[in-house]
Order: structure tokens, then C-alpha cells, then sequence
């Protein structure tokens, strides 16, 4: 059920005059009742609480300029500082998205520990991008760091192969960890498949050779075992790297397929509402402490962007791509020696792939195409309704008025 809140503007309400630089309760009470420029209409409505803090879901009018994912996503999920320095290393790993972030840092010439040929045998760098559950997660983690043995077969690559718990492989994997100053960890789904015997989850289903249907199962596993193992990755990694800061996403990549019998789209609904509010609860648990941090790579797809996925519905187009990891830049990373990509360059290139804006844009971004962005600002329809249209205008002058400014320097 949607939440109501009515609109006042006059209210017939009596409220007790506030003495000046009073600290009562009841007054401040009345005071944020009084401050609220969102009253009803209504002369037989009272005005509402709002609480400390409130804040709106944002029209399409306010999602158009080039700062609406700083002001309407990232509200409240950002360092007090950039962490990420030229000299930071970094270990990102987890669903397939984690090897997004990898892959734009290593080009951007941070230092990705993943990324590095001296651990390529490491299976958090070999299948980084294949441990989609936090049930695998965590136990890299154990096993790297308390040498945990899980006593069979649980981890199998694409092509079905064993991979075993080689002890050079283990410390390979440990030296990472010990080394990393921000883990970037990014969960996929909540569909596990698990040894009905032991309780042990696997990496993937299991390989058709070794199936063994009396003890190899499927199941959703629940928000609570989810927050569970998030919550022992951020205590192992508080334990064993105090000083290291920790980033977790959600993977906005859908389900490819479901084994629940039931459509593949409202099985991804589930998986996905089961890791968000896992990792929702870790985070606001430890919120204070200053170590644990959450980047919404998945409400800026699903939420931000009308058409963010290629024809498969799977894989996120490009230039959306390449916004979220600029934005991430901007937000997450130090960089005097040589600036980010341009942000709103990458907003209008997102936009127009997603929808948004003429098509025609991601080419006119992609050349720095002067004209032809003029051209577009002519168009009659930009955006939707005329109040759209004109903040879509100013958000293409605004772009032409940075090139102009990089082109002069």
C-alpha cells in the first residue's frame, strides 16, 4: 500500500506559541509542524509528523539534470571522503557486475589487486565474476583467512570442472585479502543449490556426472541466512583487516533463468528484494563504525534509467554502464593527477541509450558533436511533457558550455 500524506497549507489546528531558543520535546514537536511546507489543503485536516528526516520520490522533473543520481540516489550512501587513491588496492569480486567495477579502475589506472597476473590462479580472480551467492563469498573468505575445510566438491567453473582447495591457492588467495585496502563485493541472487547432507552450498548447480538427487537440492535461501553471512564477511574482514573499507552492491544483472516453477521475472523480484534487505540490515548496523559502505548500482539501473538493458534484457547497455562506473569514479575515487571522464558527457550518453533522450546523442557525445547536439536542442519533443522538454534543453546547453570550457583551456 502506497503511503498517504496529505498537503497543508492552512489548517485550523491550535499550536502553543514557540518561545525563542526553547529545547522542549513538545516544541520542537510543534515546530517541525510548523516549519512543514507540505501542508494540506483541507481545513478539517491536521497537519502530519514528518520526522527528522524525509525525503520524496523524485518526478521525472527532477530526474533530469545531470546531478539527479547524486540527489536522488546516492543521498546518504557516500564517504565522508574519496577512499580510493592511485596507490589504494582494491580486491572486487562476487557477481559478474563486480568485474565491471574491476575492469574500469584497472583501465583508469587504480591498482586492482584482481587484476593482477601474480594472482590470476586465485578463484576470486579466475571466477570472481561466478560467485554470485553469499554463501560463496563468505566462504573465500573463511577459507583464506581460517583455513576452513568444507570436506567435498563445492566449487565448479563453467565448464563443470572441480575446482579443489590446493593450498598455494589458498594463501594466494589470503596474500589478496591481507593486501586489500576496499573490497568491493557485489551479490547476484538468492537461488542456491546445496548438499541436502551437509547443509554446504555450491558455487553453481551441480555438474550433471556427480548430480546426486537424494542429497542435491534447490532452494531460495532466506533474507536472514543472507544477512547472516554478510554480516560474518564484514565481521572477517574487520577482524583480520581493521582498517580496510568495504563497498557492497547489489548485481542489477537479472536472473537468467529460474528453478522455482514459477516466470523467471517475478522469481528475480524475490532474489533480488531477499539480498537488498540483507545487506540493508548489515549496513545500518554498522553504519556508524565508518568501514561499511553501500553503492546502489542497482536502484541506478532499475529506478534511474526506462530501457537500461540490451535486447536480451540482461545485459546493460554500454553507455549506462560506463555513467554508473564515472559516477562511482566521481563519488568513490581521488584522482588530481588526471580527472574523472566527464559526468553529465556520461549522463546525456546514458539517457539517450536508455530512452530518455533522442538516441542520436550517444553518437553526438561520443564525437563531441557541437552541431548536432544544436541540432537536437531544436527538436520540438525532447523529453515528454513541455516542462521536460525545457529542462532537457538546459541540460544539453550544460553540456555544450563544458566543452566549450575544456576546449579553451
Amino acid at each position: 500500500m502506497d503511503t498517504f500524506i496529505p498537503r497543508a497549507e492552512e489548517v485550523n489546528v491550535d499550536i502553543p506559541e514557540i518561545p525563542t531558543g526553547s529545547s522542549a520535546p513538545q516544541v520542537k514537536t510543534a515546530q517541525k509542524i510548523l516549519e512543514d511546507d507540505n501542508k494540506s489543503k483541507s481545513s478539517h485536516v491536521s497537519p502530519w509528523f514528518r520526522g527528522d528526516h524525509t525525503n520524496y520520490v523524485p518526478d521525472k522533473l527532477k530526474m533530469m539534470p545531470e546531478t539527479a543520481v547524486r540527489d536522488q540516489v546516492l543521498k546518504g550512501w557516500l564517504p565522508d571522503a574519496p577512499a580510493i587513491g592511485r596507490d589504494t588496492q582494491v580486491t572486487a569480486f562476487g557477481s559478474c557486475f563486480a568485474a565491471n567495477i574491476s575492469n574500469w579502475l584497472s583501465k583508469r589506472n587504480y591498482r586492482v589487486l584482481t587484476k593482477d597476473n601474480s594472482a590470476k590462479e586465485a578463484y576470486v580472480v579466475s571466477m570472481g565474476e561466478g560467485m554470485v551467492n553469499s554463501f560463496v563469498i563468505r566462504q573465500q573468505f573463511e577459507w583464506a583467512w581460517e583455513n576452513a575445510d568444507f570436506q567435498q566438491d563445492l566449487w565448479h567453473g563453467y565448464d563443470a570442472t572441480s575446482y579443489g582447495y590446493d593450498e598455494s591457492i589458498r594463501l594466494q588467495t589470503k596474500k589478496i585479502f591481507d593486501e586489500t585496502d576496499v573490497f568491493v563485493l557485489t551479490f547476484g541472487l538468492s537461488e542456491v543449490w546445496y548438499d541436502e547432507v551437509t547443509g554446504s552450498v555450491f558455487w553453481r548447480t551441480i555438474p550433471k556426472e556427480v548430480y546426486d538427487p537424494s542429497r542435491h537440492k534447490f532452494r531460495v535461501s532466506t533474507t536472514e541466512e543472507n544477512r547472516d553471512n554478510i554480516e560474518a564477511i564484514y565481521q572477517l574482514i574487520r577482524k583480520h583487516r581493521p582498517d580496510a573499507k568495504i563497498i557492497m552492491t547489489l548485481s542489477p544483472i537479472p536472473l537468467i533463468a529460474t528453478f522455482r516453477d514459477n516466470s523467471c521475472l517475478t522469481s528475480n523480484s524475490v532474489s533480488k528484494a531477499v539480498l537488498r534487505v540483507a545487506i540493508d540490515e548489515v549496513v545500518r548496523a554498522h553504519k556508524d563504525e565508518g568501514a561499511l559502505f553501500y553503492w546502489p548500482s542497482y536502484e541506478i539501473v532499475t529506478d534511474v534509467f526506462h530501457l537500461p538493458y540490451r535486447e536480451d534484457r540482461r545485459h546493460i547497455e554500454p553507455q549506462v554502464l560506463s555513467y554508473i562506473m564515472t559516477e562511482f569514479e566521481h563519488r568513490w575515487c581521488r584522482n588530481d593527477d588526471a580527472p574523472a571522464p566527464s559526468l553529465i558527457t556520461a549522463w546525456v550518453s546514458a539517457s539517450a541509450a536508455a530512452g530518455r533522450l533522442p538516441r542520436a546523442l550517444i553518437k553526438a557525445c561520443k564525437q563531441r558533436d557541437v552541431a548536432l547536439v544544436e541540432k537536437i536542442m531544436q527538436r520540438k519533443a525532447l523529453g515528454g511533457s513541455e516542462e521536460l522538454n525545457s529542462e532537457a534543453r538546459m541540460l544539453l546547453q550544460r553540456l555544450l558550455d563544458e566543452w566549450e570550457t575544456e576546449a579553451a583551456q
